[in-house]
C-alpha cells in the first residue's frame, strides 16, 4: 500500500522540505518571532545539518519545548513505570491540547530514554497552510484524512490503519493518536469505538490481534490549567445557540497558538500498562461492536485511574457538587482537604479572569460558567468514578 501522501517524510526527502519550508514567508516570520537576531542562514545551515526526523526533533522541537514549558507550566512530569522503554507502543491518550499533547510526548520519551519519539496522527483540518503540513511531515506526523466522501473515507481509513501497523512492526516508531477526533471540551474524556474500528482494519489476523499488534498503551494527560478553556466554553455556547455553527478558518489557529503559548500549572504524563495481555483474555467469539466497545471502556478507564488531580480539579467539582449541578457525583465519596481555601479563592479568581477573555454578543454568563467548571471537575469525577469502583 502507498502511504506517500500521508506518512512522515523520509530522510532523502528531509532536504526539499527544509528548503520549501525556508523559501515561505510566513514560516520565516516564524522563526524571526522564535529565534530573534538569528540570521536565516545560519538556521538553514542548522536545519540542512539534520539528516533523519528525529535529528531535527532534538535540535529544534526539544530546546524549543523545553524553554516553553519553563515559561508557561510550573513543571512537566512523567511515571511511565508501567512500560518497558526498550518496546514501541501505539499510545491512546486523551486529548487536551491541539497542538502539545504529542509534542510533550515526545520530550517526555527523550527523557524517560526511550529510543525513539512518536509518529502522531494529525488531522488534514489542522494543515490547510502548505508549509503547516511540510513541518509536521517532518516532525513525525502522518495525516488523518477527513471530511472524505464515505466510499474515500473508508478507504483512507483502510490506509491509516496499514499505515500505524507498519510503522509500529517494521518501521519500530512509537505512535501517539488520541482517543477521539476532536479534543473533548468538558474534559469528560471517552474513547470512540469508531478509532479502534479504524485500527483493527489493518494487520492481519482477527481484530483482537490486530489490536494486540498495535500494543496499545493508554495515556493519561493532565493539565493543572487548560489555556483554551475560555475559548472551548465560547464554542459550547456557540453550538448550543447556532445548530449549523461551523468554526472559522482561523479557529483553529487562535487555540494552537492560545495553548501552546498560554499558561498550563503543572503538567502530568502516566501511562498505563500495554493491554496486550488483558486482549488476550478476550473471549475470540466476541462480537465486534462489543468489543471496540469493550476496549474504548477499557482504555477509558485506565486513562481515568491515571489522572493527576490538582486542588483545581477538588474546587471544581466541589462547587458543582454543593450547588446540585453535578448529579453525576452522587454516590461517589470525595475526598476533604484536598486543597485550602486560599486554593479556592484564586481559582474563582483565574475563573473570573478566563471568562472575561470571552467574546461573544450575548454571553451567557452562567452557561459560560458552569461550562468551565465542568472542565475541571469532570476529571476528578471521572478519577473517583474509576478508582472507587474498583474497591
Amino acid at each position: 500500500m502507498n502511504f506517500d501522501d500521508i506518512r512522515p517524510f523520509a530522510p532523502d526527502e528531509l532536504p526539499a522540505a527544509y528548503d520549501r519550508l525556508l523559501a515561505d514567508q510566513q514560516f520565516r516570520s516564524v522563526l524571526a518571532y522564535l529565534y530573534p537576531g538569528v540570521a536565516i542562514d545560519d538556521i538553514a545551515v542548522k536545519m540542512h545539518g539534520c539528516k533523519t526526523n528525529l535529528e531535527f526533533q532534538k535540535a529544534f522541537c526539544y530546546p524549543f519545548l523545553k524553554n516553553l514549558m519553563q515559561k508557561a507550566s510550573k513543571g512537566l512530569e512523567m511515571d511511565f513505570t508501567d512500560v518497558d522503554r526498550s518496546r514501541c507502543y501505539t499510545f491512546v491518550s486523551n486529548h487536551r491540547d491541539i497542538v502539545l499533547d504529542s509534542a510533550l510526548l515526545d520530550v517526555l520519551l527523550f527523557d524517560a530514554g526511550f529510543t525513539t519519539t512518536a509518529e502522531i496522527a494529525i488531522g488534514d483540518n489542522l494543515l490547510k497552510l502548505p508549509w503547516v503540513k511540510d513541518l509536521v511531515r517532518v516532525n513525525k506526523s502522518f495525516i488523518v484524512e477527513r471530511s472524505l466522501p464515505p466510499r474515500q473515507m473508508l478507504m483512507a481509513s483502510a490506509r491509516l490503519s496499514s499505515y500505524m501497523h507498519y510503522a509500529i512492526g517494521e518501521k519500530n516508531e512509537n505512535i501517539w493518536i488520541a482517543q477521539r477526533e476532536g479534543r473533548a471540551k468538558d474534559s469528560n474524556d471517552r474513547t470512540a469505538p469508531a478509532i479502534l474500528k479504524m485500527m483493527a482494519m489493518g494487520g492481519e489476523g482477527t481484530p483482537l490481534e490486530r489490536l494486540r499488534s498495535l500494543h496499545i498503551v493508554p495515556l493519561s494527560i493532565s493539565y493543572e490549567y487548560d489555556p483554551c478553556d475560555f475559548l472551548k466554553a465560547r464554542e459550547m455556547q456557540q453550538r448550543r445557540d447556532n445548530a449549523d455553527f461551523n468554526k472559522g478558518p482561523m479557529d483553529d489557529v487562535v487555540s494552537m497558538r492560545t495553548g501552546i503559548m498560554g499558561y498550563k500549572g503543572r503538567v502530568f504524563y502516566r501511562s498505563a500498562p500495554c493491554i496486550d495481555e488483558w486482549l488476550a483474555s478476550i473471549d475470540g467469539t466476541t462480537a465486534k461492536n462489543d468489543l471496540f466497545n469493550l476496549v474504548a471502556s477499557h482504555i477509558d478507564q485506565a486513562i481515568f485511574r491515571g489522572y493527576q488531580v490538582y486542588p483545581v480539579n477538588a474546587v471544581a467539582l466541589d462547587i458543582l457538587r454543593d450547588s446540585g449541578q453535578l448529579p453525576a457525583a452522587e454516590g461517589l465519596k470525595v475526598p476533604s482537604g484536598l486543597y485550602t481555601q486560599a486554593d479556592k479563592d484564586a481559582f474563582e479568581q483565574y475563573l473570573s479572569a478566563q471568562m472575561a477573555k470571552i467574546e461573544l454578543p450575548q454571553p451567557d454568563l452562567p452557561f459560560l460558567r458552569l461550562q468551565m467548571l465542568k472542565m475541571y471537575a469532570n476529571p476528578y469525577l471521572n478519577y473517583l468514578s474509576a478508582t472507587q469502583h474498583e474497591q
